[in-house]
């Protein structure tokens, strides 16, 4: 039996800032399509644990030392990103210091969860939600139904 032809896997992190009041997050503005502002993260490595890779890629794109605090959920709409289907793992982290846009960043903001720039990349917005929803309740990611 061949190989499967399978998902692509990728990471993201939700850094919230704890040494700023209101601990808000790090979104980046990326450099390369699809455009717009997503968080830091990206594909897992042959050979990678989910979590080192969620570590390497904010290190990369934000120079920020993170510690991972929790899985929010996993996002695998075969839609959600428009080169291809992905399977996105997503954490919540925490970090402490000033941000630098490296790697694949054009730029990088800080921001109120409340008032995230526009336009977010893939389907972060409805990561955002999900996010916002977890600070208030406390509630993981809902899983979602097949469409």
């Amino acid at each position: 039996m061949g190989r499967p032809e399978t998902p692509l896997v990728t990471v993201d992190a939700i850094i919230e800032l704890v040494d700023r009041p209101g601990r808000p997050i790090v979104l980046i503005e990326r450099r390369n399509p699809p455009h717009g502002y997503a968080w830091p993260g990206g594909f897992v490595d042959v050979g990678e644990s989910l979590e080192r890779a969620a570590v390497r890629e904010a290190r990369e794109e934000t120079s920020l030392d993170i510690t991972l605090k929790m899985l929010l959920g996993c996002y695998s709409d075969p839609g959600r990103d428009p080169r291809g289907h992905t399977v996105s793992v997503v954490y919540i982290a925490e970090a402490r210091g000033e941000p630098v846009a490296r790697d694949d960043a054009k730029a990088l903001g800080v921001y109120d969860p409340d008032q995230p720039p526009r336009p977010l990349a893939f389907d972060h917005a409805t990561i955002l939600d999900d996010y916002r929803r977890f600070r208030v309740t406390g509630e993981l990611a809902p899983l979602r139904s097949e469409r």
